[in-house]
């Protein structure tokens, strides 16, 4: 009896797979449900769109930048959601007694299966559709289509073999929790891009499209183009292109494959005394004050290296704070106040201090028998906050106005971010004694269930309350600008800003050190429910 063909058991297998997936809660199922409707609703509102497009003047440029993104996407995906699929990881088929090249033609097969690849054939087919012209071009299309597909999918799959290792280790769930970044500041980019194209139409992607169009994918869309204005030998050689990459990742997969399910790997080997090497000291203790203070700033950098949530926080904060000031000043429209957003995206990070400790926050508690001790530690913490968001909230200031030439503004809006920060400290101490929350290690979620409320209220009502704190330094900036006082007052206010900043949050540590340590049960109670 002949062993049943590999493809079909492999998409089943993927199709029992997210149904058994689905089965597991009704919020899982309703979330999937609702993200294919707005997928599917959002690909027909594009292809529609891209319809629309024929005989734009310019449109082929956008089509092949589109295909050329779409790839991108493709190859990344991967790394940023690798839970979004189990059959990326081949890894789990290690024991089976398969070998590759059936493999990889079953697991292409499966990676076909999805909304994803729905999504991408809806946009392929719009773009031939915008730029076909002829019947050579659509038989040119009728190939391009599926080809460039094969492609995308080829790519995600090489790209998830050959770093497979990393996406199920830690670091691989750090750097998912870091797409949310990637997201952020892409739609910052999609956005400025928009607004450009809007005001100088679709012939400026000509030259960015005429290299673009020989890459593998966008290439071959590009053949479609070539095929309809009569040029088959450039149209031959960019279906050729994609087709050559094709196989060459389906080469280098396959390879790939090989080597996961032949080689051992370090669960697999034993290590002796000779490889156990004890790791340098990063000398980050040196740097710091001695005694508690300098122990607990350590412990809170080491979190923002390492947790992956509290990393993810960081990371997204300083790269926000960097994008809506410097995009606004490329584009013109900015402010050197909208530098104070650094200032306030780093600020956020002093809420909910105990929450990122979550259940080990007990062992801080025990060594907290007093005010005074609750004092030291919330400060600690402050002080290692600043270490990153005094110098990152000068430099963004310094960068946004240099770029704005607004050079007399500079000292008052340096005042402004760090009267806000001083606040945010002071603030952020506060609440995060009187409105203590947990936040979950697994998954993407950042409050435990039942704390939403307790979230919002310490965030938003924290962040009023530092508005309402920073009135006196704002007040005195806009009487300084209609005023037209001279440069030495905005020096001063300069000085009045970072000296009320500190006033501030001297004055939330002091009033916040009381309250923790009268409440230490219920914060440890808080900070462990997730």
């Amino acid at each position: 009896m002949s062993a049943p063909a590999l493809t079909p058991v492999v998409v089943r297998l993927k199709l029992s797979l997210l149904r058994n997936g689905l089965r597991q809660s009704g919020g899982r199922r309703a979330a999937w449900i609702a993200s294919a409707v707005v997928a599917l609703l959002f690909a027909a509102l594009q292809l529609l769109g891209l319809v629309a497009l024929r005989g734009v003047g310019g449109a082929e440029s956008l089509v092949v930048l589109l295909v050329a993104v779409l790839a991108l996407g493709w190859a990344v995906m991967p790394l940023f959601f690798p839970g979004g699929d189990e059959t990326l990881d081949p890894t789990r088929l290690v024991m089976l007694p398969l070998r590759p090249r059936p493999l990889v033609r079953a697991l292409l097969t499966a990676s076909l299966v999805g909304i994803g690849p729905l999504f991408t054939v809806c946009l392929l087919v719009g773009s031939v559709i915008t730029v076909a012209r002829g019947a050579a071009a659509w038989a040119v299309g009728v190939v391009a289509v599926p080809l460039a597909l094969l492609v995308c999918v080829a790519l995600a799959r090489a790209v998830a073999a050959a770093n497979v290792r990393l996406l199920t280790s830690r670091k691989g769930r750090d750097l998912a929790v870091l797409s949310g970044l990637v997201v952020a500041v892409g739609a910052q980019v999609v956005n400025f891009g928009a607004q450009r194209l809007g005001s100088g139409g679709l012939e400026q992607l000509d030259p960015v499209a005429a290299v673009l169009r020989w890459l593998p994918g966008a290439s071959a869309i590009g053949a479609v183009h070539a095929a309809g204005e009569g040029a088959y030998g450039v149209a031959v050689a960019q279906l050729a292109v994609s087709a050559a990459a094709l196989v060459v990742l389906l080469a280098l997969w396959s390879r790939t494959l090989t080597r996961l399910m032949t080689a051992p790997d370090g669960s697999t080997l034993q290590t002796g005394d000779s490889a156990v090497r004890d790791r340098p000291s990063t000398g980050l203790a040196r740097l710091l004050p001695s005694g508690r203070t300098g122990t607990v700033m350590e412990r809170s950098l080491r979190y923002i290296w390492r947790d992956p949530k509290t990393k993810a926080a960081w990371v997204t904060s300083l790269a926000i704070g960097l994008i809506v000031p410097v995009f606004n000043a490329w584009q013109g429209t900015g402010s050197v106040y909208f530098a104070c957003f650094a200032a306030g995206m780093l600020g956020i990070q002093m809420y909910n201090q105990f929450g990122q400790d979550t259940s080990a926050f007990w062992m801080v508690a025990m060594t907290i028998s007093s005010a005074r001790d609750a004092y030291a530690e919330l400060r600690a913490r402050a002080l290692a906050l600043l270490l990153i968001t005094l110098p990152y909230a000068t430099l963004v200031t310094v960068l946004t106005t240099a770029m704005l030439g607004d050079w007399a503004r500079l000292p008052e809006a340096l005042g402004l971010s760090f009267a806000l920060l001083g606040a945010m400290l002071a603030t952020g101490a506060w609440t995060s004694a009187r409105f203590p929350y947990s936040v979950p290690q697994e998954g993407y979620k950042n409050v435990a269930p039942g704390q939403v409320g307790l979230a919002w209220i310490s965030i938003f009502g924290g962040m009023m309350a530092a508005a309402l704190l920073c009135l006196p330094v704002i007040a005195a900036t806009i009487w300084l600008n209609l005023s037209d006082a001279g440069q030495g007052l905005r020096l001063l206010l300069l000085l009045a800003g970072t000296a009320y900043g500190a006033l501030l949050t001297f004055g939330g540590l002091r009033l916040a050190a009381p309250r923790t340590a009268a409440r230490l049960p219920e914060i440890v109670t808080a900070v462990s429910k997730g």
